[in-house]
């Protein structure tokens, strides 16, 4: 019998998984906890949001036996929607930022809402918003897991957070080009500058031994941020 990859186990893996994308299981998103299971890094029983069925499904696939969900990554559920009071929100646009799935509505220094269908129930916008506007509210009374949540629903939701994963990265990455760019026009004014004493000399080699250094920490930022990716 042939030994899955752990890519291929990861991706069958990552299907059975909730996809809200909260972070409870001590990764960043589903997919990087699912791989951490193919490669034995993490244990199936993380997920709260999946619930003892969660468990149960990974389990059947890993050939294990079911266990209880780790009560240190949290506890079964009913499923929340999150809420904002619109009368208090003062458009700071962190919990936008937080969003892992953009199910949040709004723009700087404006009221911000949530779009029900679009929330999963992460939690992750709570924590940052800096007057406590926003609730958790169930919306599936007596049921956790996934019979508050459908295959339907986590496959949107898995593919809102790639999109987002996506944009945020070529938004980086045209910023990132701005900013070289700028870097780059900066360093040949500096070395067009006329320094006719010692002084101005000095004061020439300092600005340019700051951009310069500049331009190679974001050269090593990006050559390590493409050697993760890789």
């Amino acid at each position: 019998m042939s030994i899955q990859s752990p890519s291929c186990l990861a991706d069958r893996i990552e299907d059975l998984l909730p996809q809200t994308q909260c972070t409870k299981c001590g990764y960043p998103a589903c997919r990087p906890y699912a791989e951490a299971i193919a490669n034995g890094e993490a244990n199936y029983n993380q997920c709260p949001p999946g619930g003892a069925e969660g468990v149960a499904r990974l389990a059947n696939l890993l050939g294990k036996p079911v266990i209880p969900i780790n009560p240190l990554n949290g506890l079964e559920r009913e499923r929340p929607v999150a809420f904002i009071d619109e009368k208090l929100c003062i458009g700071c646009t962190l919990c936008i930022q937080a969003c892992p799935v953009d199910a949040i509505v709004g723009a700087a220094k404006q009221m911000h809402t949530i779009v029900p269908d679009l929330c999963t129930g992460c939690d992750l916008c709570v924590a940052p918003c800096p007057v406590d506007c926003i609730a958790m509210i169930p919306i599936t009374p007596g049921k956790t897991g996934w019979d508050a949540w459908s295959a339907q629903q986590a496959d949107a939701a898995r593919a809102r957070h790639d999109k987002r994963s996506l944009r945020l990265q070529r938004e980086k990455a045209e910023n990132d080009a701005r900013l070289a760019a700028k870097a780059s026009a900066k360093l040949k004014e500096v070395n067009a500058e006329q320094a006719t004493s010692p002084e101005q000399q000095a004061e020439k080699e300092r600005k340019r031994a700051i951009i310069e250094a500049a331009m190679e920490r974001a050269r090593l930022q990006k050559a390590a941020a493409k050697d993760s990716t890789s």
